[in-house]
């Protein structure tokens, strides 16, 4: 990198505005996808009922935006390609903000490194048209066209070569203007949207607009399928000025990905830190490792309470009490999948089942049969037995009779214990097979949170010599949490600038590493500003003793304990899946059953 010498004073240059939209436009658009949100979101401050988007190459030859909504008159045409212009707020509150766009920048950026068509007609005017290439406007034409706006977006980035080489595929592309459609779609459900790719003639995406009483629930299907709703949980919680609604996962409905999670904020969608870890700390302890939890949630507050103009592409917002959102995001989500008890995702029973259906075998001819071998082999079948010493139940399966249990209870009447782990209930209308072993080890696992919970204190125990840490600004920050570290067992002092005395530990955790522990919880604090890690390494222990205190695979059990177990699931929190978030128990139904015997 050459660099000016020092000796030589470097003149000082008003960039032009051709070369300002420019980067501008680095900042606003990044790939096709970043345009067509800009676009749309336009669209839907304008009031339109009806978008259509069109695309070409992935978004990078074509990007048509068309729109129902109020339009612009011939004089504002101009204006609407001039950077900062908006009609979206007059500039005196920055704060009060309550449309998707108001910088400006999106059309002005656009129109500096692409070829941008621009026609529009408002009610009480005649339509018009203006186009702007690389920067340089023409003048307004007449035109044709219904009420509404129409941007046509072409070859994007050519005024700008160098950032076409770090454009993906037209694959890759197409997929994620797909993935903007639909979070913006489930933002407005109420609108209807359709995504079309020019080069293979078909609609990527479309959704008609939403009726009925439960707008956002029809929508979340439509976008997240069926089987997402199936397996969701409602939310609907309210705590110091915020609103937390939408739809959360079961933790046995996960993904292997964060592709699944869509974060609304004034309907808004945004990728915020804050939120998405308070998203992954109210499935704590649910989800098994590498999954990641599902949901689309809305949380609505007072315009003022957020700030959204944190970056161009505003998708980052900054709360005024960014506790209080991320508490009620941790606090619903917990109390939700507390409440769903022993749910567990439906998807189970379908992968049991496909793991059941027969491999397909060959078929036999009866040419190719000699009525000999027919013959031979009927002779040497042995005589047929009672049919209770024929099908040989009684070694391989610990039988429980028919009893007046009810079997229209949630996880049914227990019937029998398969190889010592596996409990098959019956219920009214399928059955119901239970991991015993996993299911009793999420049981204890909740009792000891209960217990340690309603001690008000985690215990802990005093280190004869104690032990000083050196964390530097951290132990400020931790010196900040100190009577909330005290409750979980962790008692710290400060010993002189940036050091902390360590006086005692959890006594759960045993002769655990201080100052590793309050390292990590330190970064924890600067990075997130508050910290879990404590309360997972007690979580974890209390895990490890509740998986050495349960039901062993292996144990048979009687008819009596088997259908404990399963009226205690019923009552437990979170017992739809065991402490490493696999299910605890699968449900195939009766109609499922009978398809696999072809009936």
């Amino acid at each position: 990198m050459t660099r000016h010498d020092p000796n030589i004073c470097p003149v000082i240059r008003q960039l032009d505005e051709a070369a300002a939209n420019r980067i501008a436009a680095g900042e606003v658009v990044e790939r096709p996808a970043s345009a067509v949100k800009e676009l749309v979101e336009n669209a839907l401050d304008a009031g339109a009922r009806r978008i259509e988007v069109a695309i070409a190459g992935g978004g990078k030859r074509l990007i048509r935006v068309t729109d129902d909504g109020c339009g612009m008159t011939p004089a504002d045409l101009p204006l609407a390609l001039a950077r900062h212009a908006t009609s979206k707020i007059d500039g005196s509150d920055l704060l009060a903000i309550r449309s998707f766009g108001f910088r400006g920048e999106a059309l002005p950026s656009l129109g500096a490194v692409a070829r941008l068509t621009l026609t529009s007609r408002a009610p009480g005017h005649d339509a018009a048209q203006i186009a702007v290439e690389a920067g340089r406007i023409g003048p307004v034409r007449p035109a044709a066209g219904n009420r509404g706006t129409v941007v046509e977006l072409r070859d994007l980035f050519f005024a700008t070569p160098a950032r076409l080489k770090f454009l993906r595929s037209d694959r890759a592309e197409t997929q994620a203007i797909a993935e903007v459609i639909r979070r913006l779609s489930m933002a407005e459900p109420g609108v209807a949207f359709t995504l079309s790719d020019e080069d293979a003639g078909r609609i990527l995406f479309r959704a008609d607009a939403e009726t009925g009483d439960d707008l956002h629930a029809a929508r979340i299907g439509r976008v997240m399928g069926r089987e997402f709703l199936d397996n969701a949980i409602p939310l609907d919680a309210t705590r110091d000025g915020l609103q937390l609604t939408g739809l959360a996962a079961l933790p046995t409905y996960s993904r292997g990905a964060a592709v699944a999670q869509h974060l609304y904020v004034n309907g808004r969608p945004v990728r915020d830190k804050l939120l998405i870890g308070a998203l992954r700390a109210g499935y704590f302890d649910v989800l098994a490792a590498g999954r990641h939890p599902a949901a689309v949630l809305f949380l609505t507050c007072d315009p003022q309470g957020v700030d959204v103009n944190v970056h161009p592409a505003k998708a980052e917002v900054r709360f005024r009490e960014p506790d209080a959102a991320r508490g009620l995001v941790v606090s619903a989500l917990r109390h939700a999948l507390a409440g769903a008890g022993h749910r567990s995702s439906s998807t189970g029973g379908a992968a049991t089942l496909a793991a059941l259906r027969p491999e397909p075998q060959p078929i036999l001819r009866p040419a190719a049969i000699h009525p000999a071998a027919i013959r031979a082999a009927w002779e040497a079948q042995a005589p047929m037995p009672g049919l209770a010493e024929a099908a040989g139940f009684a070694p391989a399966a610990a039988r429980v009779e028919p009893e007046p249990d009810p079997t229209d209870a949630p996880l049914g009447a227990a019937r029998a214990q398969l190889h010592e782990n596996w409990i098959v209930a019956q219920t009214a209308d399928g059955i119901v097979i239970v991991d015993q072993h996993a299911a009793h080890e999420r049981l204890v696992y909740e009792r000891l949170k209960a217990q340690a919970q309603a001690a008000g204190r985690i215990p802990s125990q005093a280190l004869l010599i104690p032990e000083i840490v050196e964390l530097g600004d951290g132990a400020d920050r931790m010196l900040a949490v100190a009577e909330d570290l005290d409750r979980l067992g962790l008692v710290i002092e400060p010993f002189g600038p940036g050091c902390l005395a360590v006086r005692e530990l959890p006594a759960a955790l045993g002769h655990a590493d201080a100052a590793a522990l309050l390292r990590d919880i330190a970064d924890d604090l600067a990075d997130l500003g508050r910290s879990d890690r404590l309360q997972s390494r007690i979580d974890a222990v209390l895990s490890s003793m509740a998986c050495h205190g349960s039901v062993r695979s292996g144990r048979r059990l009687t008819g009596d304990e088997m259908n404990a177990l399963l009226r205690e699931m019923e009552r437990t929190p979170r017992s739809g899946q065991c402490n490493h978030g696999r299910p605890t128990w699968v449900e195939l139904k009766l109609a499922d059953i009978e398809r696999l015997f072809g009936r």
